[in-house]
Protein backbone atom coordinates (compact mmCIF):
# COMPACT_ATOMS: atom_id res chain seq x y z
CA UNK A 1 0.00 0.00 0.00
CA UNK A 2 1.43 3.58 -0.62
CA UNK A 3 0.91 6.68 1.46
CA UNK A 4 -2.30 8.59 0.99
CA UNK A 5 -4.33 11.31 2.29
CA UNK A 6 -7.71 10.33 3.31
CA UNK A 7 -10.29 13.29 3.93
CA UNK A 8 -12.78 13.11 6.36
CA UNK A 9 -16.19 13.62 5.45
CA UNK A 10 -17.38 14.98 8.85
CA UNK A 11 -20.75 16.50 7.27
CA UNK A 12 -24.24 16.26 8.81
CA UNK A 13 -26.03 14.49 6.21
CA UNK A 14 -25.55 13.18 2.45
CA UNK A 15 -26.29 16.16 0.32
CA UNK A 16 -23.30 18.06 2.11
CA UNK A 17 -21.07 15.01 1.49
CA UNK A 18 -22.01 14.45 -2.29
CA UNK A 19 -21.90 18.63 -2.52
CA UNK A 20 -18.27 18.53 -1.33
CA UNK A 21 -17.37 15.69 -3.49
CA UNK A 22 -18.94 16.87 -6.61
CA UNK A 23 -15.59 19.51 -6.47
CA UNK A 24 -13.56 17.22 -7.52
CA UNK A 25 -14.03 16.48 -10.69
CA UNK A 26 -11.99 13.54 -12.17
CA UNK A 27 -10.41 12.96 -8.70
CA UNK A 28 -11.70 9.78 -6.06
CA UNK A 29 -9.74 11.24 -3.11
CA UNK A 30 -9.86 8.23 -0.55
CA UNK A 31 -12.75 9.13 2.32
CA UNK A 32 -13.55 8.38 5.71
CA UNK A 33 -16.80 8.02 7.10
CA UNK A 34 -17.67 8.92 10.49
CA UNK A 35 -19.77 8.10 13.18
CA UNK A 36 -21.80 11.37 12.38
CA UNK A 37 -22.18 11.26 8.75
CA UNK A 38 -22.99 7.33 9.07
CA UNK A 39 -25.38 7.51 12.10
CA UNK A 40 -27.37 10.48 9.88
CA UNK A 41 -27.21 7.98 6.30
CA UNK A 42 -26.63 4.85 7.32
CA UNK A 43 -25.05 2.22 4.69
CA UNK A 44 -26.52 3.78 1.84
CA UNK A 45 -24.36 6.88 2.16
CA UNK A 46 -21.06 4.05 2.18
CA UNK A 47 -22.41 2.35 -0.83
CA UNK A 48 -23.12 5.66 -2.75
CA UNK A 49 -19.63 6.89 -1.95
CA UNK A 50 -18.44 3.03 -3.13
CA UNK A 51 -20.67 3.70 -6.64
CA UNK A 52 -19.08 7.02 -7.20
CA UNK A 53 -15.64 4.89 -7.11
CA UNK A 54 -13.93 6.41 -3.69
CA UNK A 55 -11.88 4.28 -1.05
CA UNK A 56 -13.40 4.25 1.66
CA UNK A 57 -12.50 4.24 5.59
CA UNK A 58 -15.62 3.34 7.45
CA UNK A 59 -14.14 4.91 10.72
CA UNK A 60 -16.65 3.38 13.57
CA UNK A 61 -14.12 2.49 16.24
CA UNK A 62 -16.08 -0.32 17.48
CA UNK A 63 -15.80 -1.40 21.49
CA UNK A 64 -17.97 -4.02 23.09
CA UNK A 65 -17.51 -7.85 24.02
CA UNK A 66 -16.06 -9.56 21.87
CA UNK A 67 -19.03 -11.37 20.05
CA UNK A 68 -20.82 -8.36 19.69
CA UNK A 69 -18.25 -7.26 17.77
CA UNK A 70 -17.42 -10.14 15.51
CA UNK A 71 -21.06 -9.81 14.37
CA UNK A 72 -21.35 -6.38 13.58
CA UNK A 73 -18.30 -6.87 11.95
CA UNK A 74 -19.95 -9.67 9.69
CA UNK A 75 -22.50 -6.81 9.25
CA UNK A 76 -19.57 -4.40 8.16
CA UNK A 77 -17.47 -6.69 5.97
CA UNK A 78 -20.95 -6.85 3.21
CA UNK A 79 -20.43 -3.09 2.80
CA UNK A 80 -16.98 -3.14 1.09
CA UNK A 81 -15.46 -1.02 2.62
CA UNK A 82 -11.59 -0.47 2.59
CA UNK A 83 -10.60 0.30 5.23
CA UNK A 84 -12.00 -0.16 9.31
CA UNK A 85 -11.55 0.64 12.96
CA UNK A 86 -11.76 -0.64 16.86
CA UNK A 87 -10.65 0.13 19.91
CA UNK A 88 -7.38 -1.34 21.01
CA UNK A 89 -8.47 -0.89 24.65
CA UNK A 90 -11.16 -3.68 23.65
CA UNK A 91 -8.54 -6.24 24.49
CA UNK A 92 -6.74 -8.87 22.42
CA UNK A 93 -9.96 -11.16 22.13
CA UNK A 94 -11.97 -8.45 21.14
CA UNK A 95 -9.79 -8.02 18.44
CA UNK A 96 -9.49 -11.28 17.43
CA UNK A 97 -13.49 -11.98 17.09
CA UNK A 98 -13.57 -8.53 15.32
CA UNK A 99 -10.97 -9.88 12.59
CA UNK A 100 -12.59 -13.10 12.21
CA UNK A 101 -16.01 -11.46 11.59
CA UNK A 102 -14.60 -9.14 8.80
CA UNK A 103 -13.18 -11.97 7.17
CA UNK A 104 -15.32 -13.52 4.03
CA UNK A 105 -16.25 -16.68 3.74
CA UNK A 106 -13.54 -16.23 0.51
CA UNK A 107 -10.56 -15.51 2.65
CA UNK A 108 -10.54 -11.58 1.75
CA UNK A 109 -11.78 -8.76 4.23
CA UNK A 110 -10.40 -4.89 4.70
CA UNK A 111 -8.32 -3.42 6.48
CA UNK A 112 -8.40 -3.82 10.14
CA UNK A 113 -6.94 -1.24 12.87
CA UNK A 114 -7.28 -0.39 16.40
CA UNK A 115 -7.46 3.14 17.96
CA UNK A 116 -4.72 3.60 20.26
CA UNK A 117 -5.42 6.74 21.77
CA UNK A 118 -7.13 9.48 20.29
CA UNK A 119 -5.37 12.10 19.19
CA UNK A 120 -7.31 14.79 21.50
CA UNK A 121 -6.21 12.77 24.82
CA UNK A 122 -3.12 14.21 26.54
CA UNK A 123 -0.93 12.15 28.28
CA UNK A 124 -2.24 14.00 31.75
CA UNK A 125 -5.76 13.18 30.53
CA UNK A 126 -5.07 9.48 30.19
CA UNK A 127 -3.46 9.38 33.63
CA UNK A 128 -6.14 11.29 34.98
CA UNK A 129 -9.26 10.36 33.47
CA UNK A 130 -8.95 7.14 32.55
CA UNK A 131 -5.86 5.90 35.49
CA UNK A 132 -3.62 4.82 32.93
CA UNK A 133 -0.26 5.51 34.97
CA UNK A 134 1.91 4.35 32.18
CA UNK A 135 3.10 6.87 29.79
CA UNK A 136 1.28 7.88 26.66
CA UNK A 137 4.13 6.48 24.54
CA UNK A 138 4.74 2.85 26.21
CA UNK A 139 0.66 2.15 26.41
CA UNK A 140 0.82 2.72 22.78
CA UNK A 141 3.17 1.13 21.95
CA UNK A 142 1.56 -2.08 24.21
CA UNK A 143 -1.71 -1.62 22.63
CA UNK A 144 -0.40 -1.48 19.16
CA UNK A 145 1.70 -4.98 19.55
CA UNK A 146 -1.85 -6.04 21.13
CA UNK A 147 -3.19 -5.30 17.92
CA UNK A 148 -0.18 -7.31 15.94
CA UNK A 149 -0.94 -10.22 18.17
CA UNK A 150 -4.75 -10.47 17.60
CA UNK A 151 -3.60 -10.34 13.60
CA UNK A 152 -4.67 -6.63 12.67
CA UNK A 153 -2.88 -4.66 9.40
CA UNK A 154 -2.12 -1.71 11.62
CA UNK A 155 -3.46 1.18 13.97
CA UNK A 156 -4.88 4.10 14.22
CA UNK A 157 -2.05 6.70 16.14
CA UNK A 158 -1.13 10.17 16.22
CA UNK A 159 1.63 10.99 14.04
CA UNK A 160 4.22 11.76 16.50
CA UNK A 161 3.62 7.59 17.41
CA UNK A 162 3.73 6.70 14.07
CA UNK A 163 7.97 5.86 14.97
CA UNK A 164 7.80 4.19 17.99
CA UNK A 165 5.02 1.69 16.22
CA UNK A 166 6.69 0.59 13.57
CA UNK A 167 9.78 0.65 15.66
CA UNK A 168 7.73 -1.77 17.86
CA UNK A 169 5.70 -3.76 15.39
CA UNK A 170 7.97 -3.61 12.02
CA UNK A 171 7.75 -1.21 8.79
CA UNK A 172 4.68 -3.03 7.75
CA UNK A 173 2.52 -2.21 10.27
CA UNK A 174 0.36 -0.15 9.24
CA UNK A 175 0.03 3.77 10.78
CA UNK A 176 -2.85 5.50 9.88
CA UNK A 177 -2.87 8.95 11.64
CA UNK A 178 -5.45 11.62 12.18
CA UNK A 179 -4.48 15.17 14.34
CA UNK A 180 -2.71 16.52 10.68
CA UNK A 181 -2.97 20.41 10.43
CA UNK A 182 -1.00 22.75 7.98
CA UNK A 183 1.97 24.95 9.62
CA UNK A 184 0.14 27.59 8.77
CA UNK A 185 -3.38 26.16 10.31
CA UNK A 186 -5.29 26.02 13.52
CA UNK A 187 -5.23 22.94 15.95
CA UNK A 188 -8.98 23.07 16.83
CA UNK A 189 -9.39 19.92 19.48
CA UNK A 190 -6.23 18.03 18.87
CA UNK A 191 -3.59 17.87 20.83
CA UNK A 192 -1.21 15.70 19.61
CA UNK A 193 -0.93 17.00 16.14
CA UNK A 194 1.90 17.67 13.35
CA UNK A 195 1.72 18.99 9.51
CA UNK A 196 1.81 16.61 6.35
CA UNK A 197 5.12 16.90 5.52
CA UNK A 198 6.40 15.94 8.88
CA UNK A 199 3.76 12.88 8.99
CA UNK A 200 5.48 11.78 6.14
CA UNK A 201 9.14 12.35 7.88
CA UNK A 202 7.93 10.48 10.59
CA UNK A 203 6.60 7.72 9.06
CA UNK A 204 2.76 7.51 8.63
CA UNK A 205 1.48 5.58 5.99
CA UNK A 206 -1.95 7.53 5.83
CA UNK A 207 -2.89 10.56 7.34
CA UNK A 208 -6.86 11.81 7.89
CA UNK A 209 -7.41 15.53 7.29
CA UNK A 210 -10.57 16.93 7.61
CA UNK A 211 -11.30 20.60 8.45
CA UNK A 212 -8.20 22.07 6.81
CA UNK A 213 -9.24 20.34 3.60
CA UNK A 214 -13.44 20.50 4.61
CA UNK A 215 -13.44 24.31 5.92
CA UNK A 216 -10.71 25.48 3.44
CA UNK A 217 -12.09 28.55 0.82
CA UNK A 218 -10.93 26.09 -2.09
CA UNK A 219 -11.09 22.48 -0.34
CA UNK A 220 -9.72 21.03 -3.88
CA UNK A 221 -6.88 23.03 -3.66
CA UNK A 222 -6.07 22.36 0.07
CA UNK A 223 -6.11 18.72 -0.62
CA UNK A 224 -3.75 18.75 -3.57
CA UNK A 225 -1.69 21.05 -1.29
CA UNK A 226 -1.88 18.28 1.40
CA UNK A 227 -1.35 15.44 -0.97
CA UNK A 228 1.93 17.29 -2.58
CA UNK A 229 3.45 17.63 1.29
CA UNK A 230 2.49 14.00 2.32
CA UNK A 231 2.77 12.11 -0.61
CA UNK A 232 4.72 14.37 -2.86
CA UNK A 233 2.39 14.49 -6.16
Amino acid sequence: MGKDVIIALDFPGAAETLAFLDAFSGEKPYVKVGMELFYAEGPAIVRELKRRGHPIFLDLKLHDIPNTVKKAMQVLSRLDVDMCNLHAAGTIEMMEAAREGLTRPDGTRPVLLAVTQLTSTSEERMQRDLLISASINDTIRHYARNAQAAGLDGVVCSPLEAALVKAACGASFLTVTPGVRFADGAAGDQVRITTPAKAREIGSDYIVVGRPITAADDPVAAYRRCREEFVGK
